[in-house]
């Protein structure tokens, strides 16, 4: 199968601009392709894994992927998505950022040889003169359009800067850099970035006449239409310091039955053929998928060692047993955290990650979401003494899914 259609078949494309062009492109691997990355957090999460793959894919097959880290546009902000500026970020802050990134695509990526390049709009964005880039790209924008795009209709109601409203030409002009510079003739993005995608390849068939294209990638959705990644806890980061290797896997193991296979196609690199004798299981089969995919993915992510020592410690927890505790996600708890020799519940909590905020600890406990020590939770203001802790610990746990030992 040629990958144009496996990327079809695994449900990775959402559109394209000219589809026979790109399909003749990729297959013969003569796309050199960028996708941009905005430093909002010195990780990347799971949302970010889902282009990963899909450029790996690309690569896998002969075509140069170009990972863009927005050094420049991360000063100003995408406002897709969002309902209110963006924090501001300084120099060095997003500087740090963009090198912890690359640290992590250099794990999916191959960069050496001309086989892949990474690069950050900060060469010439942050060196742009102002009035230069309006004569030159903006004169090719029509507000009247811009006004129309998804990104910034969702924002007019509650108010759009001034400054987050020049991120589609910000883009746009990254799109025009890189195919000067290495010959980029394809453009992919979320589906979400539809409009600015568009804008740059219209930028670029204006100034200079070439065709280039644009591909939007399909962010998967879970079933109760949450972004994937997105958790009680926050979002599902690459990072162990973020998200621990135990947290991921359980991500991935405890994902709806309507979701698996989907979640197998586009995030993991097992052949189709496998997958699709997957799409026959029911019942109890599919937990076996789920174990796979969680299996898969904290492999890709944190490596054999790790995913199995995560896959131990859910077993442990959920046959009851002790031989894996050690592998349950931790707090280590200090002299300090307890007062006269106690510590309450909703603080343990809270100090655990297993809620946000103690008014988000009583809520729990007074629905009867809490275990601890095997014991359900009915007090909200229930204390623990130190001695309470001295041995193994206290196991407490928030749900079905949620789990965190506490030790001294």
């Amino acid at each position: 199968m040629q990958i144009f259609d496996e990327l079809k078949e695994r449900g990775q494309i959402a559109q394209m601009t000219d589809e026979d062009e790109i399909r003749d492109l990729i297959n013969n691997g003569k796309a050199t392709f960028y996708i941009g990355f905005d430093p909002t957090a010195d990780s990347l999460h799971i949302g970010h894994y889902v282009t990963l793959c899909l450029m790996k894919r690309l690569q896998q097959a002969g075509n140069r992927p170009i990972a863009l880290v927005g050094g420049g546009t991360g000063m100003v902000g995408d406002p897709s998505h969002r309902t209110e500026l963006r924090s501001v970020l300084t120099e060095a802050t997003i500087d740090d950022y963009c090198a912890s990134i690359r640290r992590q695509m250099e794990k999916f990526l191959d960069f050496g040889d001309d086989k892949g390049i990474f690069v950050n709009n900060a060469e010439w964005l942050r060196e742009l003169k102002y009035v230069d880039i309006l004569r030159d790209v903006g004169s090719h924008f029509s507000v009247n359009r811009m006004l129309q795009a998804e990104c910034y209709k969702q924002r007019m109601e509650k108010g759009l800067s001034f400054l987050e409203f020049n991120y589609m030409i910000m883009q746009s002009y990254d799109y025009f850099t890189l195919y000067q510079r290495y010959g980029c003739n394809l453009q992919l993005g979320g589906d979400d970035q539809w409009s600015n995608l568009l804008a740059g390849t219209d930028l670029i068939r204006r100034k200079l006449g070439k065709n280039v294209y644009a591909m939007t990638i399909q962010l998967l959705l879970n079933t109760n239409g949450v972004k994937m990644g997105k958790t009680e806890k926050g979002a599902l980061w690459l990072s162990p310091d973020r998200t621990s290797p135990f947290d991921f896997y359980q991500y991935f193991r405890n994902v709806a039955d309507a979701d698996v296979i989907n979640y197998l196609k586009i995030l993991t690199f097992l052949p189709l053929s496998e997958i699709k004798e997957m799409e026959k299981w029911e019942g109890s089969q599919l937990n076996e998928a789920k174990e796979i995919l969680a299996t898969q993915m904290t492999t890709m992510i944190h490596g054999s060692e790790e995913a199995e020592k995560a896959r131990q410690g859910a077993k442990t927890l959920f046959t009851g047993g002790s031989d894996n505790i050690d592998e349950v996600p931790a707090t280590v708890l200090a002299d300090e955290d307890f007062c006269n020799g106690e510590i309450d519940i909703i603080t343990l909590l809270v100090s655990g990650g297993l809620v946000n905020t103690r008014s988000e600890g009583r809520r729990v406990i007074e629905q009867g979401g809490v275990i601890a020590a095997e014991s359900k939770v009915t007090d909200t203001k229930q204390l623990f003494k130190r001695e309470d802790f001295a041995a193994e610990g206290i196991l407490i746990r928030r749900g079905k899914k949620n789990f965190r030992m506490f030790r001294l």
